[in-house]
């Protein structure tokens, strides 16, 4: 049973991450803005046409109703029926206000929460659809920069040391490829994983933690035993992102940025990447970081890059987050009318 004490070192433990993402996310934005002139980052935000930006945020939110349809292939009722789509859908709206809201990724918890209390379904199986659908978003964003690092046509005449940024890209897009085929080793037999980490991992608690993760995912994959469920999962993840990363390339000709579907799959991979460190609420900071440091590959200059980074966060941004806020007031009676089928459902032996 859980002590005063423990509670204590949770909350210390919340409140040095909140902390730590506060420090990173101020660190990423002052590297991004070093050396600029607001005025000029403003200049090229004001002539920025409104066609790009309307089309940009349009994909962008886009993509939610179409995650809120792949989940529905995870989670399940008790019948084994997919859940509902409105309750899918304003459990996945307020997941995703609450990340923009909220600290320490509050939303994928509120999430699952939302779900639980909108259909019947428990909040654990709720809670494991949400890790495994990370899961194979984190696969299909590193799959897509494999192929973008590859085929990317990146200038010969920036250079990391001795090797040229083409070069750099190429072994990056190799190393990146046997990270992904590990993955999915370790998904597909997760106890001798399981068993490994244990060994690798010097600290107990992290490895209780990894270990209770990764059999968190098994559960959470239980829902997709039958191999044409699994293609279906895997065809919407590669939908759903190459729909977000064509919302990146719909805003470049806004800022005078003359790249190609490659070039959004580098500015996408590297805010997957840099938003899954600690952060602040909406991801403030290491967002616009990883759009300059994308664009910088390319020789855009930083100011043009802060520009497009500033305007296409803000206004995607907004629609997710008031759709959210919409979401949570229409469902509070609904919430309430469906407890009783959920707390039913959670007395049931597993």
């Amino acid at each position: 049973m859980p002590t005063a004490t423990d509670a204590g070192r949770g909350r210390g433990r919340h409140t040095l991450a909140i902390l730590l993402g506060l420090a990173l996310s101020a660190v990423l934005l002052w590297w991004a803005m070093r050396g600029l002139r607001l005025a000029d980052v403003w200049t090229h935000i004001r002539s920025a046409p409104p066609g790009p930006l309307l089309l940009a945020v349009f994909l962008a939110t886009l993509t939610f109703p179409l995650r809120a349809l792949r989940w529905r292939i995870l989670l399940r009722l008790h019948d084994g029926t997919p859940l509902p789509l409105g309750p899918a859908w304003h459990a996945l709206a307020i997941g995703y206000m609450a990340n923009n809201l909220l600290p320490l990724r509050a939303g994928e918890l509120l999430r699952a929460f939302a779900a639980s209390r909108l259909a019947p379904v428990r909040m654990s199986t709720a809670f494991a659809s949400v890790a495994v659908e990370r899961v194979f978003d984190a696969l299909t964003v590193v799959a897509m920069l494999v192929v973008a690092l590859l085929t990317a046509d990146l200038p010969e005449n920036i250079r990391f040391g001795e090797l040229s940024v083409p070069a750099l890209a190429r072994r990056i897009g190799i190393l990146a490829a046997v990270a992904l085929l590990a993955a999915a080793l370790v998904l597909a037999r997760p106890d001798p994983a399981a068993r490994l980490l244990e060994r690798l991992v010097p600290w107990p608690a992290l490895s209780r933690r990894l270990v209770g993760l990764l059999y968190g995912v098994r559960d959470g994959l239980a829902a997709l035993r039958s191999p044409a469920r699994l293609l279906l999962l895997g065809a919407w993840c590669v939908a759903v992102w190459c729909v977000n990363a064509v919302s990146f390339q719909a805003l470049f000709p806004g800022f005078g940025i003359d790249l190609g579907f490659a070039g959004a799959i580098l500015v996408q991979s590297m805010i997957v990447f840099l938003i899954a460190a600690p952060s602040t609420p909406g991801f403030v900071g290491t967002f616009e970081a990883g759009i300059v440091t994308a664009l910088a590959l390319y020789g855009i200059p930083g100011d043009r890059a802060l520009a497009y980074a500033l305007t296409y966060h803000a206004a995607t941004f907004l629609p997710i987050t008031l759709l959210g806020l919409w979401s949570t007031t229409r469902t509070i009676g609904w919430g309430e009318l469906n407890r009783g089928r959920t707390q039913e459902l959670g007395n049931r032996p597993a």
